[in-house]
């Protein structure tokens, strides 16, 4: 998946840990992002990572653990 800085993006799959997009990073309980909730792309990282920010913070996902904010919803309705 390809992504811009901007984009709503939300997670596929819960994950067993967030990590934080902090100076330095912190491993967070994963319950922190449900599994509803829409983020926005805030930056880019090198091997495929994005730092996303949720509702709660901002962490650091692998792109093949999200998909666009719009695909899930199109599906339900």
């Amino acid at each position: 998946m390809t992504v811009s800085i901007g984009d709503k993006v939300r997670l596929i799959s819960p994950m067993s840990y967030l990590k934080t997009a902090d100076p330095m990073p912190m491993l967070r309980p994963s319950d922190l992002v449900g599994s509803d909730e829409s983020g926005a792309v805030v930056a880019l990282h090198p091997l495929e990572i994005a730092a996303v920010r949720f509702r709660r913070g901002t962490f650091l996902i692998p792109l093949d653990r999200l998909c666009p904010a719009g695909v899930e919803d199109e599906k339900q309705g």
